[in-house]
């Protein structure tokens, strides 16, 4: 609870974390929201925040788990509860996206198809190998804690990048993305940003961070816009998959 007497700005931003949290997790949200399209704009700013919180509970369930299991055995624990407390919401944005442009031949259709709740042949494979891709990874990455802490929140700054550069060309009454789509300011970018940086200086990982953030910025980005126009809810949630891919990968070299 907030008490009474906050500055509203201290509230809001209270507010704003936890339905930040609420958007991302099936975690409740132990307070009142004021909710306002205002107010999930500005949530935004907290999603490498929540990322972060994630890879901490993850990182603390491998290491309970590791003294029971082996190491593939607990990252696949690990994969389960994280599916699970984020309602596979990222994963279903990836499927949705590559449904959606494998499958349509002009932007109607692929906008038609990613509204559909059906997973198609490319949806389902690309689930597949992502969940597969991201598995091994973890296993081959080294200290597995490190990748599980800090993969979550260098994933969630890339979808803020491409809030803040393409337009937006979904319908918002269908939109899982719509309290998020409508603006998201630059000032609040530099804040997400930032903190995003420190965490990967913090623990030593700014190289495989910056170039997975940049290159799914940068190519998933130009796909979209050539494709579609602008970005979806889904392709955000996809974005979030990408990027945590490319972190695993650099850092596993």
């Amino acid at each position: 609870m907030v008490a009474e007497g906050v500055p509203v700005t201290v509230k809001q931003e209270w507010q704003a974390f936890w339905l930040a949290l609420g958007f991302l997790t099936r975690i409740p949200m132990p307070m009142k929201i004021d909710y306002s399209q205002t107010l999930m704009n500005r949530s935004s700013l907290y999603f490498p925040l929540v990322g972060l919180l994630l890879g901490g509970l993850y990182a603390a369930i491998y290491a309970g788990l590791s003294a029971f299991w082996s190491l593939p055995v607990c990252i696949g624990l690990v994969l389960a509860f994280h599916l699970w407390i984020t309602g596979a919401f990222h994963e279903d944005g990836l499927a949705d996206s590559m449904d959606a442009l494998g499958g349509g031949h002009t932007v109607a259709r692929r906008l038609e198809i990613m509204k559909d709740s059906r997973i198609g042949t490319y949806g389902a494979v690309a689930l597949i190998v992502a969940l597969g891709l991201k598995a091994v990874l973890l296993v081959e990455a080294e200290p597995v804690w490190l990748a599980l802490l800090v993969t979550p929140a260098i994933g969630r700054l890339t979808p803020l990048l491409l809030m803040r550069c393409l337009p937006y060309v979904t319908d918002p009454d269908t939109s899982k993305s719509k309290p998020v789509a409508e603006a998201f300011s630059g000032q609040r970018l530099l804040l997400a940003v930032l903190f995003t940086v420190v965490v990967a200086l913090l623990f030593s990982v700014w190289l495989p961070a910056l170039l997975a953030v940049v290159l799914v910025a940068l190519l998933w980005g130009a796909s979209l816009k050539r494709q579609l126009g602008g970005y979806t809810g889904d392709a955000l949630g996809a974005s979030v998959v990408f990027t945590e891919l490319v972190f695993l990968l650099g850092l596993t070299l």
